[in-house]
């Protein structure tokens, strides 16, 4: 199985377009992998898969970490963005519009704000609509810290439960089963940063 690194560069070649579900489907055909096969790893169903990869649906938080799981990846290797990095910057800055974006289920969106594939930890830029959610628990390797910057969180850290406001923080062993919501009425935005980058 390729290294992450070499992974990156196989993305390269997607295309600075590239959208979430071209790059799955990419990947599972360079893994010989049939939608069957990802569905049945991923505990997902063939179908919604499909819709993933034609761009008919976008993938909640939890389906999109159990294919990457299934894939042998992390989430971050889905990270797509359209504008390049002069090469003074490149491994060092990231710029507010040249962030890589994923967009989940019902609008929640999660931009990268450090480099792709570089250093020891990976900080996420989130915002979650008002009543948007990751319904569905999940894990990933690593310790993760939120930090509301607006609106407010509910988060779920195994049977703990936690309500969240604007300057507010968490953290937690990402290896505990987790999930958040925007209980609000406005837009919140979270900053979270993940050490070592594992989502």
């Amino acid at each position: 199985m390729a290294s992450e690194m070499g992974l990156e560069a196989e993305a390269a070649g997607v295309g600075e377009d590239a959208v979430l579900g071209e790059r799955i489907r990419g990947l599972r055909k360079r893994r010989k992998m049939t939608l069957a096969q990802l569905a049945e790893s991923a505990n997902l169903s063939t179908g919604y898969i499909s819709q993933i990869e034609r761009k008919l649906a976008y993938p909640s938080i939890p389906a999109l970490v159990n294919i990457a799981k299934s894939l042998g990846v992390t989430v971050q290797w889905f990270f797509a963005g359209a504008s390049p990095v002069p090469q003074e910057e490149h491994g060092y800055v990231v710029r507010q519009g040249n962030r890589l974006k994923i967009q989940y289920e019902h609008g929640i969106v999660d931009e990268l704000v450090t480099p792709k594939m570089s250093l020891q930890v990976e900080m996420i830029y989130t915002r979650l609509p008002p009543g948007t959610e990751s319904a569905e628990s999940y894990t990933h390797a690593g310790d993760g810290v939120g930090f509301v910057i607006s609106g407010e969180l509910e988060i779920w850290v195994g049977e703990r439960h936690f309500h969240l406001y604007e300057g507010d923080s968490c953290s937690y062993s990402s290896g505990e089963p987790h999930r958040y919501r925007n209980s609000g009425s406005r837009e919140t935005v979270v900053v979270w940063a993940i050490s070592p980058p594992s989502f």
